[in-house]
This record gives structure tokens, C-alpha cells and sequence, in this order.
């Protein structure tokens, strides 16, 4: 468990202590910021408000909600539409006929969709670890935690930024969006609402909304005054090109050409990690790109993801062992990384991100 309100409580995770809480040196605004990915979704299961308080609590200066619809059209933090493998819908058999198959972003996907439950059915249900080969310490809190809205995350973030005396921010990402918008459930207007309700449609305010889309973005950047954040994928294409019949790639949008017009809508861009330093076959770091210097260059920050301790996610390079769940040599590819000049950092593990940031 963890204890609130101590400024300098040691945090205890599973019977093993984990970290400090970091000082106010660390919130200081300069070097790379800390995004709580999902929340510390390494510590407690993903997109929940225990995982997203203790990513605030071990020094993330954002928490990452994903964002997904209900059927009465409310926005709830889920990784994907589809819960099977995040809550227990699956023993619920009040709900066995909403397992269905539907194509997602040109996939077909099997499961329970939170498009096909309302609000008050979703809060029935209870989150799980959604990777417990790899992180078995998070199951001991399944079955504990609600699915939450946007609503209750920016409520959270307010006591906890009073709390601890330092703004912590929110960085939503709106998911499936052209999916969302071809079923009537565009996410878009709930989350400009949302926003202007709260008083965070303002330049000023510590939020920013990222998607692995590009039109939504250009129609977000019409209505919203925070910082909007392109996603890029080291394969594929965005699904609204795909739809469009648009033939670039995620590789078209971080050349000179795609970065300058990224820009044009957006203020920053998301990259996965291999876009800024590829693996070679055998999972070995190669050179760095340009990437980062390119984005720069135009006047656009560069936040990379995701930053994970487990030796599973590391580059060979850092792997302590064999070990998947094993946690490897993660404060040597955060220096690494850092070299790069990126700005923000999507990490699992917060508190790990913020030892890498201040002792670099």
C-alpha cells in the first residue's frame, strides 16, 4: 500500500520498497517531463485512479488517460474499446451475450466493447493487469479498482496537484477515433466539453491531447487551445490515411517535409522509441536518428514511448538476464535516450523516470 500526505514517505509496493518520494528539485520544469503512463501502470493495473495517484505520488508531472466512449456517450480511460482483457466482464454472466467481433482500425477484434455498455453498467465491472505474465504483483489488486471517467481523473488531479503542491498534468490520447466517429460516438466534442467545463481550454493549462490519428487533430486544433501531440508509430499508417485512401506512412510523418506539417496543427510529436533509436534483429541499440533534431528544427517537442524497467521492453543492450519480467539495467536507456535532446518521457515506471531525469 501507499500512504498519503507525507512529503517524504518512503512508498511501498507489494511488501518491497520501491522509492522516495522525489523532491521538489525534481518538478523544477527543467529536463525531459514524466508522463505516468496509463498511470504507474507498472505498479498497479493500468488506467485506474490507484494506478493514475500513484504515478502523481512517485513524481509524474502528467497522468495519460486513453479515452474511449460508453453507449450513452460518456468517456472512460481504457488502453482499447475492448475490456476483455482489462476487467472482469468476462465473469459476469449478465453480460455474456455482449461478446462480439468487430473490426477495429481494419482488425477484426473479439470481445466486450465499452460502446455496448452504458456508464452505470461499466462501474459494475472491476479493472485487472492486463500483462500478468510479466507484472504477477499486480494481480493482487484485481478486482479493486472501477473503471474511471475523464471526469474522475481531472477531480483527481485537482486534490492531488492541492495535495502536493505542485500541478500535475493530464495528457489524454483519444483512441479509435475515426471508429468512434463511423458508430455516432465521436469522442472529440465530450472532450472539448469536458475540457471547457473544467476551465483547461487554455493555453496555460497542463494538459495535452495526443492521437495516433492526424484528421481529428487538425479538427481539434479549431476548438482547443492546449497543445496538441501527433503519435507516430515506428510501422503502419494512421487508420484515418487508410480510410482516406491516403498512401503515406507513419515514416512520411517524421521526415523534414511531414514534420513541417505536423507542425502546422500540432506542437508536438510522440515517438516510439525505435523511431529515435532503431533495434537491429537481434534487439541491440543502433545509431540515433535525426528525428529529434529534425522535429526541433520546426519548432515541435519530442515525447517518446514507453520507457518500461522489464527486461521484455529493453533493448538487449540493458537486459539483465532471460528473465522477461525481470527488471533489467532501465536507468542506462534512460541516459541514452536522454543524450537525444527528447523532451518527455511515457514511463511505466514514474519513479524510475524521475531518478533517471535528476541524477543524469
Amino acid at each position: 500500500m501507499y500512504r498519503r500526505g507525507l512529503a517524504a514517505a518512503v512508498l511501498v509496493f507489494a511488501g518491497a520498497v520501491v522509492a522516495s518520494l522525489p523532491s521538489a528539485s525534481a518538478h523544477d520544469d527543467k529536463g525531459p517531463i514524466v508522463i505516468g503512463h496509463r498511470g504507474a501502470s507498472a505498479y498497479r493495473p493500468e488506467h485506474t485512479l490507484a494506478a493514475y495517484e500513484l504515478a502523481a505520488r512517485t513524481g509524474a508531472d502528467y497522468i495519460e488517460p486513453d479515452l474511449v466512449s460508453t453507449k450513452d456517450g460518456k468517456l472512460v480511460a481504457r488502453h482499447e474499446n475492448e475490456i476483455g482483457g482489462t476487467t472482469d466482464v468476462s465473469a459476469k454472466p449478465q453480460f455474456a451475450d455482449r461478446k462480439k467481433t468487430k473490426v477495429i482500425d481494419g482488425t477484426p477484434v473479439t470481445g466486450w466493447f465499452t460502446e455496448d455498455f452504458t456508464l452505470a453498467e461499466l462501474k459494475t465491472l472491476r479493472a485487472k493487469e492486463r500483462i500478468p505474465a510479466i507484472r504477477p504483483r499486480n494481480t493482487l489488486y484485481d478486482g479493486r479498482f472501477e473503471v474511471p471517467t475523464l471526469q474522475e481523473v481531472i477531480d483527481l488531479t485537482k486534490r492531488l496537484s492541492r495535495e502536493l503542491h505542485r500541478e500535475i498534468g493530464i495528457y489524454p490520447e483519444t483512441k479509435h477515433p475515426t471508429y468512434f466517429q463511423s458508430i455516432g460516438l465521436a469522442l472529440e466534442p465530450k472532450l472539448v466539453d469536458v475540457l471547457n467545463r473544467n476551465g483547461l481550454n487554455r493555453r496555460s493549462a497542463k494538459v495535452y491531447v495526443q492521437s495516433f490519428e492526424v484528421a481529428n487533430l487538425k479538427e481539434l486544433n479549431k476548438s482547443l487551445r492546449v497543445p496538441l501531440v501527433q503519435l507516430v508509430n515506428a510501422s503502419g499508417a494512421p487508420y484515418d490515411f487508410i480510410v482516406a485512401g491516403d498512401k503515406r506512412t507513419y515514416a512520411d510523418l517524421v521526415t523534414p517535409a511531414g514534420l513541417r506539417e505536423i507542425r502546422g496543427y500540432a506542437d508536438g510529436v510522440g515517438l516510439h522509441k525505435d523511431l529515435i533509436i532503431p533495434r537491429d534483429a537481434a534487439g541491440f541499440l543502433k545509431a540515433p536518428t535525426n528525428v529529434v533534431k529534425d522535429a526541433h528544427k520546426v519548432g515541435l517537442v519530442v515525447h517518446s514511448w514507453t520507457f518500461r524497467n522489464e527486461n521484455s521492453f529493453l533493448p538487449a543492450d540493458f537486459r539483465s538476464s532471460t528473465d522477461p519480467a525481470a527488471y533489467g539495467r532501465a536507468f542506462e536507456e534512460y541516459d541514452v535516450f536522454f543524450k537525444t535532446g527528447i523532451d518527455g518521457v511515457f514511463a511505466d515506471n514514474p519513479d524510475t523516470a524521475v531518478e533517471a531525469k535528476v541524477k543524469r
